[in-house]
C-alpha cells in the first residue's frame, strides 16, 4: 500500500482543485489540494506516510488561513454597482437633446462614449448642454439630476 499514496495524493489534489474550479470564488476546496499537491510530491521522493499526512494537514491549514484572508479581502473591495449599466450610476453625463418636462418627458445624454435615453429624476425640463449625473437606470434610460444640485430623497 505504501506505493499507492503518490497516486492517492496526486488524484486527491486534482479533484480538489477541479472541484474548486467548479465553486469559483469560494476557495474551499483549494487549500485541500495545495496541500494534497506537496504531500503527493513527498510520497514521490519516498518520504514516510506519517511526515506526508503531518504536512498534508499543516500547508492545507496554512493555506486555507490565508485564503481566507485572501477571500475578505476581495469581498471587501468588491463593488457590484460597477457590472453592466449599473456601472453608470454616479457617472456625469451631457444632454445632448434637451430632457422635456413632465412625467414622461425623455431625452439624449451622453455618458462617457455611450448615448442613452433619459429622463429626469423629478420630471423637470433640463436644457441641451446642461451637465447631468446619473442616479439611477431603468432599463435603457438612465435617470439623471443635475450637477449643480443636491439631490434630496
Amino acid at each position: 500500500m505504501a506505493d499507492a499514496w503518490p497516486w492517492v495524493w496526486l488524484a486527491a489534489a486534482v479533484v480538489l482543485v477541479a472541484g474548486e474550479l467548479a465553486v469559483a470564488g469560494a476557495f474551499v476546496l483549494l487549500p485541500f489540494g495545495i496541500g494534497a499537491a506537496v504531500a503527493c510530491l513527498l510520497a514521490f521522493l519516498g518520504v514516510p506516510v506519517a511526515v506526508q499526512w503531518v504536512v498534508f494537514v499543516g500547508v492545507s491549514a496554512g493555506c486555507f488561513v490565508a485564503l481566507l484572508r485572501l477571500r475578505h479581502r476581495l469581498d471587501r473591495d468588491d463593488t457590484h454597482d460597477g457590472v453592466g449599466s449599473r456601472r453608470l450610476i454616479g457617472q456625469p453625463a451631457v444632454v445632448l437633446e434637451a430632457l422635456s418636462a413632465g412625467p414622461s418627458g425623455q431625452g439624449m445624454v451622453r455618458v462617457g462614449r455611450e448615448e442613452w435615453r433619459a429622463e429626469s429624476v423629478d420630471g423637470r425640463a433640463i436644457p441641451e448642454g446642461a451637465v447631468v449625473k446619473v442616479v439611477e437606470v431603468r432599463g435603457t434610460r438612465v435617470i439623471v439630476w443635475p450637477s449643480g444640485e443636491e439631490l434630496a430623497r
